[in-house]
């Protein structure tokens, strides 16, 4: 392999190491003004967009061990979005482009996530997420049910008792 491929490959490789996510879309037919628009969108979710060979996309994964991401079947034009953070936005960011953009000229095809190999339904179902906050909320939301359950109960039980203690000192006023 030639030096200057051999660095490329070095610099994707770094490039995909230090992503927790990477997505591949198809943007065939779109022009520079299209594109640049698309790379705006995912610069303000704090992703990056690439236009790479599928090769040596291929290539760095295999050198780097990254064997979901080598196991990705690519072919065609490919732009690869790469990032640290909410890959659910980033996602989400991703369908409504291609919802927005003309028919069939950008596409999903998948992508690594977490370590996992993405096919473009997979792909669909990130973009359907919540976003990150909203999912950690749920999540707390979860968690303090169950105590706040326990409490009610043990507090009616309580209520109750004292409701039957209260009733009894106002039978025995009365009496």
């Amino acid at each position: 392999m030639r030096p200057e491929k051999r660095q490329m490959v070095a610099d994707i490789g770094s490039l995909l190491k230090s992503s927790s996510y990477a997505f591949f879309v198809s943007y065939k037919g779109l022009t520079v003004k299209e594109f640049s628009a698309f790379r705006k969108v995912l610069a303000d979710k704090q992703a990056e967009c690439h236009v790479l060979s599928n090769n040596l996309i291929k290539k760095a994964a295999e050198i780097n061990g990254m064997n979901a991401l080598a196991s990705v079947k690519l072919s065609g034009d490919t732009a690869v979005i790469t990032g640290q953070g909410d890959a659910a936005a980033v996602a989400k960011a991703i369908e409504e482009y291609v919802k927005a953009s003309p028919k069939g000229f950008m596409a999903p095809k998948g992508g690594v996530f977490d370590g996992v190999a993405l096919t473009a339904s997979d792909f669909a179902a990130i973009a359907a997420m919540p976003p990150k906050p909203v999912l950690q909320a749920q999540l707390l939301g979860l968690l303090q049910a169950a105590p706040r359950g326990l409490v009610t109960v043990l507090n009616a039980k309580a209520a109750s008792i004292l409701n039957v203690i209260n009733a009894y000192k106002e039978k025995l006023e009365k009496n």
